[in-house]
Parts: structure tokens; C-alpha cells; sequence
């Protein structure tokens, strides 16, 4: 019960400290001065860096990483300038991998693998520059060992439940994934609000989120099952959309000028169609003509 009693505690403090980070989390003037990362973390920042860096060897095992030293450079010091201009508080890493699939995602500890797929996706150097900084909203808010630490909340507020009998521990069962599906769609709703800040801090012009949005959603209609399962738990792209337009107006004070493309995103870009060519298409039946039939 006394596990119980702090969970009660910390759903009273919450509240005020939550409404004290939310408020921050809008003014991209105070990006690298304020705190992202929630209020409720069972994992040291410690712990969680050394759980990434063991899940990294093993998805480094299994994908194929683009070795290229001038595209993985490129990535890398692209990923390096955003999370300079984020609240990230510990060191990041960029890497590239080959697949087809449109597809990005981040580790605990700030890990993050971007797809060749989505990169060409990407018209511009902008627009890829917005996906990696959502993916460093995940890593600045620590939202992999906040999920993970949610997760054990339900588990330890089932427990008085447990005590009442099956019917109330069967409700308690019942209840919990749809939270866990909220927290979910919560936490991509904050990746997009960090990853756009972070975007316009480091000079790139904000609305190339939506026009990756839109592209995404394009290619999803036209290649159903191209666009990874991970971006189902993201919130509905319409409704992103329009939040994301609405912050872009009201959140992000207006610059003079934006960086939207570099030769240098088009030259990797070359590159790396080149080191993935596009599979050749299979040879066309014939006919055979009559003196070139089998002898039977």
C-alpha cells in the first residue's frame, strides 16, 4: 500500500509541475534553458544511455547500416547542428539505414536511425531535416523510459485493485492498454511541437514538416504498407497537420530568411541512389517463332 500512497502523491504534484513544463515547452526563445523531459522517471539518465546503447548493437546487428564515410558524415553532422539547437542534454548519434521502408525511430539514450527510404522521400534538405528533429524531440523528452515508467505505474496501481477480487482486477486489465495507446499519441503530439522548434532554431524553414507530412500521407495512399507500422501510433496526419500549421503561426516568431535546400543534401542524395540502385526489372517473356520450337 505504500507503493500505492506515492502513486497518489505523485498524481497531486504532477499536475502544477506538468502545467510549469508545458508552458516552457512553447517558447522556442528559451530551447536548451528549460526542462522536456517530464516528471515521472524510473530510469537514471545514466541507465537509460547505457539500455540504448545496448539496443543500438543489436539493431546495428540486424539492419544494414549505410557505411558510405560521406553520406554517414553528412547524416551525422546534419543530426549534430539540430541537436545543437535542442534541449537534448546528453550526446546523440545519427545513423542511416538501408531500407526501403519510410521509417525513423529512436532509442533511449538518443539513438537515432533514419532509412535511406525516407530520405528519398524527402524533396529537400529541410524536409529531412524535420523528421530527424522530431525523432530528437522523442530523445530530448526522453519519451522511451517515460513510457516505460508509465507502464509500471498501471502496474503497481493494480495492485489495491488486485486485493478487491478477479472483477475489479479484470477492469483494471481492461483499462490499461488504452491508456498506454494514449500516452502514446501524447508523446508523438510533443515529438511534433519539440521537433518543429528545434527545426526553426537551427535556421530551416518550419513548413517543411507539413510538406513531409503531406508526403507521407501521400505515399501511404498510393503504396499501402511502404510507410513502417511505428507510424501507425502516431496521431492522425490530418489532425497533425493542422496542429502543426496553427504552432508554425502562433508559436514560432517570424525570420527573415529559412535554409530550405543545399547542394550538398542534392550531391548525397545522388550519392546514395547511386550505392542503392533500383532493382532491374524482370526480363519480358518471348515468343519463340516456329523453326525454334523443341523437337519432340
Amino acid at each position: 500500500m505504500r507503493v500505492f500512497g506515492a502513486i497518489l502523491c505523485l498524481s497531486c504534484l504532477s499536475p502544477l509541475l506538468v502545467h510549469a513544463q508545458n508552458s516552457a515547452k512553447t517558447d522556442p526563445n528559451r530551447i536548451g534553458d528549460r526542462k522536456v523531459s517530464g516528471t515521472v522517471n524510473f530510469y537514471s539518465l545514466e541507465k537509460e544511455i547505457a539500455l540504448g546503447r545496448q539496443l543500438a548493437i543489436e539493431v546495428e546487428k540486424q539492419a544494414r547500416i549505410v557505411e558510405d564515410p560521406i553520406i554517414a558524415e553528412y547524416i551525422n553532422r546534419l543530426g549534430q547542428n539540430l541537436a545543437r539547437n535542442s534541449d537534448t542534454r546528453f550526446p546523440v548519434s545519427f545513423k542511416l539505414i538501408d531500407s526501403e521502408e519510410i521509417n525513423a525511430f529512436t532509442l533511449p539514450g538518443g539513438h537515432i536511425f533514419v532509412s535511406t527510404g525516407l530520405f528519398k522521400l524527402s524533396d529537400n534538405e529541410a524536409e529531412l531535416a524535420s523528421a530527424i528533429a522530431h525523432e530528437l524531440g522523442h530523445a530530448a523528452a526522453r519519451h522511451s523510459t517515460r513510457l516505460e515508467s508509465r507502464n509500471q505505474l498501471v502496474s503497481f496501481a493494480t495492485l489495491p485493485l488486485i486485493l478487491l477480487g478477479p472483477a475489479a482486477s479484470s477492469l483494471s486489465s481492461a483499462a490499461a492498454p488504452m491508456a498506454l495507446f494514449k500516452f502514446s499519441r501524447e508523446f508523438e503530439s510533443e515529438a511534433d511541437l519539440l521537433g518543429l522548434e528545434y527545426l526553426w532554431k537551427a535556421g530551416y524553414d518550419p513548413n517543411a514538416s507539413v510538406d513531409l507530412f503531406e508526403r507521407v500521407e501521400s505515399t501511404e495512399k498510393r503504396t499501402p504498407g511502404r510507410v513502417s507500422r511505428l507510424f501507425q501510433t502516431h496521431p492522425p496526419t490530418e489532425d497533425r497537420l493542422a496542429k502543426t500549421q496553427d504552432q508554425i503561426q502562433t508559436l514560432l516568431p517570424a525570420r527573415g530568411e529559412y535554409v530550405i535546400n543545399t547542394s550538398e543534401y542534392e550531391a548525397i542524395r545522388e550519392r546514395l541512389s547511386m550505392l542503392t540502385p533500383k532493382p532491374a526489372a524482370p526480363p519480358k517473356p518471348t515468343l519463340l517463332r516456329p523453326s525454334e520450337q523443341p523437337q519432340q
